[in-house]
């Protein structure tokens, strides 16, 4: 596609890929200034306790140690608003891979043979990491509204009771774990008594802040950059324990350093998906109409701080029903923080009352797409909202349509192909609009280009491109006349990438400064520019973030095929397909990509992604790539995404929803639905890993 084409929509390439491809494009450890120092963190080896003392005679004679930091000699933070970050500044162990301590030499492997060496003695208490929906310390907690975790309609437990029909079901999802391709990493100078880090982040508006705050310096005087972010998936979304502890190093030797985590580290500092346990009751009509909608979600969360895994929020959006209660459980064990990862709350959520309702389509003898039509409705069943766009039956029928759901014997194990077991299931998926206040500015130059700034990240998305398609439409000039600078706290201040929310955040703040001005320059119209040109800028606060009088959500359809084989216990998925309303797709390339990745993703989830907390040792035990199974390439199939351009003006100026994390929502419970379709055994415990399906064979008495 010629770059020229400014229509939106159109697929337009990524700019940044041919640096990308070529190595021109630097990441966070990419950058390394003159006598740059390197650093390597000492994880704790104990699941709680205290540090009783510090040992580093060993380290400190290792060739070319610097120093080396514990909460002896550490700098001192300013109290974090995050618990997380405060590093290196107590001798308090709250969990099994917390920094105690910190080496820093003239070369990474001086620094790690240092932290090698670093002898930590410690006061060992009984911990506790076990999950379990019954745990005495289990309380439900404020969601991030402000209102309780407990949200109830009519007389669920009643309705339910009294319903002619039913399914009353546990469904179990492991810890899981973002990694990214790019580890957490960070390179900071203080020059001056100014601050300037090049940090591997979703939002560096938000860690210029924090670390103002923490090293009590005026945040104009802190300079953070990601210009090129190697993914994220939620772990990048806020500063983590990495970019405190570059900064701090830097400030204690005087040099610029440079810390890289290493993978296996990461489990335990950087966030993770909480395990979730659920519990669905639904109660219906003998047709399937729903009648009561009951689900209890426990998730666990660390000591010092709280995170909720809220994977019951979209069952209060999606389907109709007089009588429901949503409640979210949280337990505070001895255990990493968790955070967000791609679609929080959202993607286990949809794996359980997908399954629930896959299940209580076959206990009724209704085809799992038509019940969902018949539940379908045009308010959010919690807070009785007109949806601002909800075009859930159109991805249904289009999906089913695409995949030839009606040539689909619906009787499990129906098919086979040798000791293959193939068959097919289906799942919808939700995803919330969420929009963010955003600053721009936009340039017009005396030779025809333009310049347009805001501290958006590009994690891979392609948000350079996007945006300048956003402002090229706006302005009303060919593509290749605008350039966008982003991934700088320097620029305007733009909301992180997270949340599905960067494109239609940033997006409305681009063309608000791009459409006054092509204004500006319509009243020029005749004169010549001067020397330095014009500008623009808007700030989107009062207007992106106001309150709207519609649910707005994104909706999609999830078909998936597989085959089991019943020798092995392997599922491979040979089909998986998509189709999404997403409001007004802005490029069709990189939107393909998205949907198309977290499509992959959710396939991983399904099948091979999982994590286990040791309950002995208080750490995850799949800590690395070798033990926590991503999908490969022989592991994706034929990869099918669609989209229905949707027409709704009550998002922003593009009338678009976000596109990140839909794509994984709903796509477990596809694949999940669609095992049990080829074996007739129903298995509720994420990933569907071989042993398990061998042994859900074995008990329905079926060959396998």
């Amino acid at each position: 596609m010629p770059d020229t084409v400014s229509a939106l929509g159109s697929p337009v390439a990524r700019r940044e890929g041919p640096d990308k491809v070529t190595g021109a494009a630097r990441y966070a450890a990419e950058h390394t200034p003159d006598d740059c120092a390197y650093a390597w963190p000492v994880p704790a080896t104990v699941a709680r306790g205290e540090v009783t003392a510090v040992d580093d005679r060993a380290a400190r004679a290792v060739p070319g140690v610097v120093t080396v930091l514990s909460h002896l000699n550490a700098p001192q933070l300013a109290e974090p608003s995050d618990p997380t970050l405060g590093v290196l500044q107590n001798g308090r162990v709250p969990h099994r891979g917390w920094y105690v301590a910190l080496v820093v030499a003239d070369t990474l492997e001086a620094a790690r043979e240092g932290a090698a060496a670093v002898r930590i003695t410690y006061a060992e208490e009984p911990h506790d990491v076990t999950l379990r929906a019954d745990h005495p310390e289990a309380y439900i907690p404020e969601d991030s509204d402000g209102t309780s975790g407990e949200h109830t309609r009519g007389d669920a437990e009643g309705a339910f009771g009294s319903s002619p029909a039913g399914v009353d079901v546990c469904y179990r999802v492991p810890p899981l774990h973002n990694h990214p391709m790019e580890p957490h990493a960070a390179t900071a100078r203080w020059q001056d008594g100014r601050l300037t880090v090049h940090d591997s982040s979703q939002g560096a508006s938000t860690v210029q802040d924090v670390l103002a705050r923490l090293f009590e310096v005026d945040k104009d005087r802190v300079t953070v950059v990601s210009e090129h972010v190697g993914g994220g998936f939620g772990a990048k979304g806020t500063p983590r324990p990495h970019v405190v502890l570059a900064s701090m190093a830097a400030r204690a030797t005087g040099r610029p350093v440079k810390l890289v985590l290493p993978r296996r580290q990461l489990a335990a500092v950087v966030g993770h998906r909480s395990p979730t346990l659920h519990r669905l009751r639904l109660g219906a009509e003998k047709d399937g109409t729903l009648t009561s909608v009951i689900h209890e979600v426990t998730a666990h969360t660390s000591q010092i701080k709280e995170f909720v895994e809220t994977a019951a929020a979209a069952t209060r959006v999606m389907y109709a029903s007089p009588h429901g209660r949503t409640t979210h459980h949280v337990v505070p064990l001895d255990v990493p923080s968790p955070s967000w990862m791609r679609a929080p709350g959202e993607a286990p959520g949809m794996y359980a009352l997908e399954s629930a309702m896959d299940e209580l389509a076959v206990s009724l003898g209704v085809d799992p797409v038509e019940l969902r039509l018949r539940n379908d409705t045009d308010t959010e069943p919690d807070r009785s909202l007109p949806f601002s766009s909800r075009h859930l039956a159109e991805c249904l029928r289009e999906g089913a349509e695409r995949f030839g759901w009606s040539e689909r014997d619906p009787r499990p194990r129906s098919r086979t192909e040798g000791p293959v077991l193939v068959g097919s299931g289906m799942a919808s998926a939700t995803y919330p609009v969420v929009i963010a206040p955003s600053r721009a500015s936009a340039h017009a130059h005396p030779d025809g280009s333009f310049v347009v700034r805001i501290n958006a990240t590009d994690i891979g998305t392609g948000a350079r491109t996007v945006l300048a398609q956003v402002a090229a439409d706006a302005l009303g000039v060919p593509l290749d006349r605008v350039t966008t600078e982003i991934g700088n706290s320097d620029l305007p201040k733009a909301s992180l990438a997270g949340g599905s929310s960067g494109t239609a955040s940033w997006g409305w703040a681009v063309h608000e400064a791009c459409a006054r001005l092509a204004a500006r320059l319509a009243g020029q119209q005749g004169q010549q520019l001067p020397p330095d040109g014009v500008g623009a800028t808007a700030d989107t606060a009062g207007s992106a973030d106001a309150e709207s009088d519609y649910a707005r959500h994104a909706f999609g359809a999830h078909f998936a095929e597989v085959g089991v084989d019943t020798v092995s216990g392997e599922v491979r998925v040979r089909r998986l397909l998509g189709v999404f309303a997403a409001g007004h797709i802005l490029n069709s390339r990189t939107a393909r990509s998205q949907f198309i990745g977290a499509l992959t993703m959710g396939l991983g989830m399904a099948l091979t992604e999982g994590s286990t907390m040791d309950a002995a040792f208080g750490d995850f035990t799949e800590a690395d790539l070798a033990g926590y199974h991503v999908p490969a390439h022989a592991d994706v199939p034929d990869i099918e995404a669609h989209w229905i351009d949707e027409d709704d003006p009550h998002l922003n100026p593009m009338g678009s929803k976000g596109i990140g994390e839909i794509g994984i929502v709903g796509t477990a419970a596809a694949v999940g639905n669609a095992v049990y379709h080829a074996t007739g055994a129903r298995l509720r415990e994420l990933p569907l890993t071989p042993d398990r399906v061998l042994e859900a064979l074995r008990s329905t008495g079926a060959p396998g």
